[in-house]
C-alpha cells in the first residue's frame, strides 16, 4: 500500500480536495502509483493530513468517476487497469457507496450497465476544440484573472436564458451560483442552511447514495422519506420533522418517477408553512426525455422563494466539465453574501467561457438533441430484446433518462438475478442497492440497466448474455 506523501497547502485557492486530487491523478498518470495497486482509506488520509473524511472521499470519488482507481466492495480503493484509464467506453463510472455485498474474488466484467455512464464518443470534440481555441485567442491576459466568486456575470445571464427557455424558470443571474461540481455546491449549501444548527434534510428512498453520505459526512441529520407513483410522501415529510427536502421531481433517481403537479404544489404548500423549510430539486438528467414534452421546473410554479435548484453540466456534456449551479431564494441569497460569497470562484473564466459560447452559440442545443437520439435508441434496443426474450419482465421507468428498470417478478431474487448475470461477465444493479440506513426495500425483484456508456451492438450481446443467465 502507498503512503501517499501528500503535500498540501491550507490557503490556496485550490480546494482541499482538488489539491488530493490532483497529487494522486499526477502520481498514477507518473506510473509512481502502479496500476492495481492499494491507496489507503479515505479514513487514514483524512487522519494523516488532519482534515475531515469528506473531503478525502471528495478527492476519491472524482478519481473514481474519472477511471483512475476503483472501488471494491469491503476491500477498499485500487489503482485502475490502464485499459480503464485511457479508454472511455470502459471507464469506471462513480460507484455507489454503502453497497455491502462483496464481490467473490477479483471478478471483472465484460460489459457494465451502470446508470451512471455518458456516450464518450457522442461528445462533441471538433467544436469545443474551436471554442477552446477561440477563447483562448481572443480574450487576452484578463481571461486569466480572477472571476467573480457567483461566476462571471455574462456566464450566469446564458445559464438564465437556457434555464427560461428549456425548463420554464425565470430566473435573475444574481440569484445564480456557479461552482466547481454538484459536491461543492452542497457544501456551501448546507453551510447556508445550517445557519442556526438545526437543519434536518429528508431524501426520498430510494434515493441516490452518494448525496445521502455526502450530506451525512458533512455533519447533517438526514432521514428517508417513502414514495409512491406520485412521487415524495408529504404525509411522511411532514411528520419526519425534517425542514429541507431533497427531491428529483422531474425525473427520480432510481425509480424514474415524475412528480404530479399535484404533489408538487403539495410539496410547496409543505415548505410554506414554516419560515425555515425548503425544497432543494435536483433537476436530475431532465434533458432526456423521450415522450411527451419536457417536465417544468418546480421552481418555475414556486412563488413563495422555497425551491433551491440545483443543476449541472457533468451528464449532459460530460463529468469533466466541473460547473455545476444553484438558484437561491432572495433570503438564502443574501445569506451567502454575507457568509461564503466573498469566497473565490471554483471554476475558471477559460471554462466558464468555453461553456456560454457552447450555450449561446446553439451548440448544447444541438448536442442535446443529438443526443437525446443516441440514448432513445439504445433505450429501444433495450426494451426490445427484454419484449423479445423475458416475457416475465415489466418495463418502467423508461420515459426519460439514461437507464430503464426491469421488474423480474417471482422468476428469481434480486441476488440470483445479479449473481447469475455476473457469471456470464454482465453487470447489472440491484435496486436494494439504493436503499440506505435498513430502509426496506419492495418485495418485487427490480434491477437496472443503465445503457449510456455502452454501444448497441454491445447492448445486444450483453442482452444475449443476460438471456442465458436468466432463462
Amino acid at each position: 500500500m502507498n503512503d501517499l506523501t501528500i503535500q498540501l497547502v491550507p490557503n490556496s485557492r485550490t480546494p482541499l480536495y482538488e489539491q488530493i486530487y490532483s497529487f494522486i491523478k499526477g502520481e498514477i498518470r507518473s506510473g509512481r502509483i502502479v496500476c492495481g495497486e492499494k491507496l489507503p482509506s479515505t479514513r487514514a488520509i483524512a487522519g494523516r493530513l488532519e482534515i475531515s473524511r469528506s473531503t478525502a472521499e471528495l478527492a476519491y470519488e472524482q478519481l473514481v468517476a474519472e477511471g483512475y482507481i476503483e472501488a471494491i466492495p469491503c476491500r477498499g480503493f485500487f489503482v485502475s487497469k490502464l485499459d480503464d484509464l485511457y479508454l472511455p467506453e470502459n471507464r469506471t463510472e462513480i460507484p455507489v457507496r454503502g453497497e455491502e455485498k462483496e464481490k467473490a474474488g477479483d471478478e471483472s466484467y465484460e460489459y457494465d450497465f451502470s446508470p451512471f455512464g455518458i456516450d464518450f464518443d457522442s461528445f462533441p470534440y471538433a467544436t469545443w476544440m474551436k471554442l477552446t481555441r477561440e477563447t483562448l485567442a481572443g480574450e487576452g491576459k484578463e481571461l486569466f484573472s480572477m472571476g467573480e466568486p457567483q461566476g462571471e456575470y455574462d456566464f450566469r445571464e446564458s445559464i438564465c436564458n437556457y434555464l427560461y427557455a428549456s425548463r420554464g424558470m425565470n430566473v435573475r443571474p444574481e440569484n445564480l451560483v456557479i461552482g466547481a461540481g454538484s459536491d461543492y455546491l452542497n457544501m456551501q449549501l448546507v453551510s447556508i442552511l445550517n445557519e442556526n444548527g438545526d437543519l434536518k434534510v429528508a431524501m426520498e428512498t430510494p434515493t441516490y447514495v452518494r448525496e445521502y453520505e455526502l450530506l451525512e459526512n458533512l455533519g447533517v441529520e438526514v432521514c428517508t422519506v417513502g414514495m409512491d407513483d406520485s412521487g415524495i410522501r408529504v404525509d411522511e415529510l411532514e411528520s419526519s420533522g425534517a425542514n429541507v427536502a431533497f427531491i428529483m421531481p422531474s425525473h427520480h433517481f432510481p425509480m424514474g418517477t415524475v412528480t404530479s403537479i399535484g404533489r408538487r404544489m403539495e410539496c410547496i404548500r409543505w415548505a410554506m408553512r414554516a419560515e425555515n423549510r425548503y425544497l432543494i430539486e435536483d433537476d436530475y438528467d431532465s434533458e432526456f426525455r423521450y415522450r411527451g414534452k419536457p417536465i417544468p421546473a418546480l421552481q418555475g410554479i414556486d412563488n413563495g422563494g422555497k425551491v433551491i435548484y440545483m443543476g449541472t453540466f457533468s451528464k449532459a456534456i460530460a463529468p469533466s466539465i466541473r460547473i455545476s449551479y444553484m438558484v437561491l431564494p432572495d433570503k438564502l441569497m443574501e445569506r451567502y453574501r454575507e457568509g461564503i460569497g466573498r469566497a473565490g470562484s471554483t471554476v475558471s473564466r477559460i471554462d466558464q467561457k468555453i461553456v456560454k459560447e457552447f450555450l449561446d452559440r446553439g451548440s448544447f442545443e444541438r448536442h442535446l438533441n443529438k443526443m437525446r437520439g443516441v440514448y432513445k435508441t439504445k433505450r429501444d434496443v433495450i426494451i426490445e430484446e427484454l419484449k423479445d426474450s423475458f416475457s416475465f419482465a415489466k418495463v418502467f421507468g423508461d420515459a426519460a433518462g439514461v437507464h430503464v428498470l426491469v421488474n423480474m417478478g417471482n422468476h428469481m431474487t434480486e441476488e440470483e438475478a445479479v449473481g447469475l448475470a455476473g457469471k456470464q461477465k454482465v453487470k447489472v444493479y440491484g435496486l436494494s442497492e439504493f436503499f440506505v440506513h435498513g430502509d426496506k426495500p419492495i418485495e418485487d425483484t427490480i434491477i437496472i440497466l443503465g445503457f449510456a456508456s455502452m454501444t448497441v451492438s454491445e447492448i445486444r450481446e450483453a442482452m444475449a448474455r443476460l438471456k442465458i443467465a436468466w432463462s
